[in-house]
């Protein structure tokens, strides 16, 4: 009878002890995945860009002067397997783009790019918040590239982290840099 006693406990301690340890839904942990779902190429003068509806920019590749495509890579956020949702803003005031230096807001990414002429002409971007059930998605670990020649580059973000700004001085042979994070959910 005692073995079998000493078994009911055992059962009753793990079971408590389970029912102890697991997570609530508010405080679970959640998979982030990110899927690059999209690219577009359109002409560096003129074009106002923006990702699809909820994707945001991970990735630019330019190749010449302002006479040349640019081509934008999207991607997708998933958290859970749900499609985190972008609340995108007006576009930014403009800068002259052979001096232009642009952050995101805290906690948002780059979901477009609009340019005019060439060095001397403006460039504007579009920003987005993220939410996730109704909660925000936060963005830590900011970072920037090394200097890239603009006239000559492919720039894409590792997985897991989104394009939260941008520099460049010069001309079409001068220097571009990036600034990323990486997507966060604490539930």
């Amino acid at each position: 009878m005692r073995t079998y006693g000493k078994a009911l406990s055992v059962v009753a301690v793990a079971a408590a002890l389970s029912a102890t340890t697991m997570a609530s839904p508010a405080s679970a942990e959640v998979t982030i995945k990110m899927e690059r779902i999209y690219s577009q190429t359109v002409w560096e003068d003129g074009f106002q860009f923006t990702c699809p509806p909820n994707q945001v920019i991970t990735g630019r590749s330019h190749y010449g002067d302002e006479n040349k495509p640019t081509t934008y890579h999207c991607s997708r956020i998933l958290i859970n397997g749900e499609q985190v949702q972008t609340h995108a803003g007006d576009w930014t005031a403009p800068q002259r783009e052979s001096r232009s230096d642009f952050s995101a807001p805290d906690n948002q990414v780059v979901v477009g790019r609009w340019h005019d002429d060439d060095e001397n002409g403006d460039t504007r971007y579009r920003t987005a918040a993220l939410y996730w059930q109704g909660r925000q998605v936060m963005l830590i670990n900011g970072d920037g590239t090394g200097a890239y020649t603009e006239s000559s580059h492919t720039w894409l973000a590792d997985n897991g982290k989104v394009m939260t700004g941008r520099a460049h001085y010069g001309d079409e042979n001068g220097k571009t840099w990036y600034r990323f994070a990486t997507v966060s959910f604490a539930g």
